[in-house]
């Protein structure tokens, strides 16, 4: 049998685990394991290499993935159906694994439909892929948020400052929340509840009135203000134009933050903007794990000949879920759970 693999959307920790497992499970099977270099455009541009067990050994340490990876989508590019099946017939694959998140296992789940024998691994540092209980990738990210902030309470302290982090998060504040709580932050604003920056302000006015110095707020990148507020009315942006899946480049919202925090109260404030450092740098050792159990599984899919499903965690078992039960709804954070966790701590 010959398998190839792939890695699609934005790198993160945990991808060169799930590789490595798949291709040491892959020979002891007697598998010929090819990956696909940079995503689904190295299947649409059939540019793959082998993968033996000597270029994986330690792999599973390192961040990124030595596939490389890319957001292309081919059901936007020429003919990209045809293309994938030409690559897939002349490379003589028997079964495709896609390792990726809502975007790469939605373009996975749409090959299935259309015959080809393909299974999936879910990541992403956000957390918000439906059908398992986490990702890998995640925990690494919120470990990052969390270092930051322990390093910017002590500055913020020091200068009597208000400092503003702001944490990947499109849709889902799963790394704000939970680095958010961990990292001892004052106000946590993720995309799920719309926030008041009149209410905001007053908590950084009240914390100060009873002597509290300094203030740290999280705010993931896709944070949205209340409707009818006149201060912030969409997300924001770093630019307009949007990738192949229609996703539109967020980025700033500290900045914004910065400055209207400091004119409404008079508070020296900074803006801290994490970025691409969350999706960096060597994988925790749950993601680590995690990774290594997702590639078992995939190959186990492969053998098993399971295809169109996708491994999963649930509770502290990996199991199999429908592709489509993955991408077909966002896991995003329940206000229930974000009430319980984070207003105890709103403002203290």
């Amino acid at each position: 049998m010959r398998v190839g693999i792939l890695t699609g959307g934005g790198d993160c920790p945990g991808l060169n685990a799930v590789i490595r497992a798949i291709t040491v499970q892959g020979k002891r099977e007697g598998w010929q394991i090819i990956g696909f270099k940079n995503g689904w455009a190295g299947v649409l541009e059939n540019k793959w290499e082998e993968l033996t067990e000597d270029k994986v050994e330690d792999i599973h340490r390192e961040g990124g993935t030595i596939l490389y990876t890319s957001r292309t989508n081919p059901f936007k590019e020429e003919n990209g159906l045809q293309r994938i099946k030409d690559t897939l017939k002349e490379t003589k694959v028997d079964a495709l694994v896609a390792i990726g998140g809502d975007d790469t296992l939605g373009v996975a789940n749409k090959l299935y439909q259309e015959g080809i024998k393909i299974v999936g691994v879910p990541k992403t540092i956000d957390n918000d892929l439906s059908a398992t209980d986490y990702t890998f990738g995640f925990d690494s990210a919120v470990n990052v948020a969390i270092e930051a902030m322990d390093r910017l309470h002590t500055t913020a302290k020091s200068h009597n400052r208000v400092i503003v982090v702001e944490v990947m998060g499109r849709h889902a504040g799963w790394i704000t929340l939970e680095a958010g709580i961990g990292g001892g932050a004052h106000i946590i604003l993720i995309p799920e509840v719309p926030f008041d920056i009149e209410e905001v302000c007053q908590i950084l006015i009240k914390r100060k009135d009873e002597g509290k110095s300094y203030s740290i707020v999280a705010v993931a990148e896709g944070a949205k203000a209340a409707k009818g507020s006149k201060f912030l009315t969409r997300e924001v942006t770093r630019e307009e134009k949007t990738d192949a899946f229609g996703n539109i480049l967020l980025g700033g919202i500290a900045k914004v933050l910065e400055k209207e925090i400091a004119k409404r109260t008079g508070f020296e404030t900074r803006s801290m903007i994490l970025g691409h450092i969350q999706r960096g740098g060597r994988p925790s050792a749950f993601d680590r794990f995690l990774a290594t159990r997702f590639g078992l599984k995939a190959g186990e899919l492969v053998k098993e000949e399971k295809f169109g499903q996708m491994a999963s965690l649930r509770g502290t078992d990996i199991i199999s879920v429908p592709l489509k039960e993955a991408v077909g709804k966002r896991k995003e954070v329940p206000l229930k759970l974000y009430q319980e966790i984070v207003k105890p701590f709103w403002g203290r």
